[in-house]
């Protein structure tokens, strides 16, 4: 099992890679570590926060999508609709744009501390922007 350590404004959570169900997005993710961003909410998709990154080519095939990532799965959105994305789901999701819906590549999951998404959440929704950042442990 391949663990990351993620920290979102300030709060640490242990992650799972999802190696065996997206084994080419997670490769291209862990290629690319350490890897920092910033989160804001989500606009259509209800209770995420997201990191849109435009272009960026991650050049993975769509594996293990899902539009309904549940509380503490990451999933990322390849490209082509709407522009490339990492959403993190807090709570309630259906994944969208304003292209419609869509579907993403569940590949990385917090594994502890799941009950502290809605504070992450609420802070980004009310405070704006805040950093994260994906590291091996």
């Amino acid at each position: 099992m391949t663990e990351l350590k993620i920290t979102i404004a300030g709060e640490v959570f242990p992650a799972r890679l999802e190696m065996e169900k997206a084994p080419a997005t997670c490769g291209s993710f862990l290629s690319r570590l350490p890897f920092a961003e910033r989160v804001i909410h989500v606009r259509w998709s209800g209770q995420g926060v997201w990191m849109p990154l435009g272009d960026m080519n991650f050049d993975v095939p769509f594996e293990n999508a899902t539009s309904y990532p549940s509380p503490g799965e990451i999933i990322l959105y390849p490209g082509g609709v709407s522009e490339t994305e990492i959403l993190l789901a807090y709570g309630r999701v259906n994944f969208a744009s304003m292209a419609g819906q869509l579907a993403g590549n569940h590949f990385l999951t917090i594994i502890e501390g799941q009950e502290r998404l809605i504070n992450i959440g609420t802070k980004v929704l009310w405070e704006g922007a805040q950093s994260i950042a994906f590291e091996r442990i």
